[in-house]
């Protein structure tokens, strides 16, 4: 399982994506979550807009990915 690290306290599925680099733009991402690629805690997510919080793990092609949140523990 890879961290995938955000300064916020959320970051949307799309942009974690990005920050994870399975997609490279918004219409990638957008294509990847509508064609139901991508698993969010286990369940298939179809809004590339879902906010994922620290401890939230996203799925892709096998390769899990955990956010992990600066805020509050700097």
């Amino acid at each position: 399982m890879t961290d995938v690290t955000i300064k916020d306290e959320y970051i949307k599925l799309g942009q974690a994506l990005k920050l994870a680099g399975i997609c490279e733009n918004g219409a990638d991402a957008k294509m990847e979550v509508q064609e139901g690629l991508i698993r969010v805690n286990g369940e298939t997510e179809l809004r590339r807009g879902r906010k994922l919080y620290d401890g939230d793990v996203f799925a892709y092609n096998g390769e899990e990915f955990k956010v992990v949140s600066m805020e509050g523990r700097l």
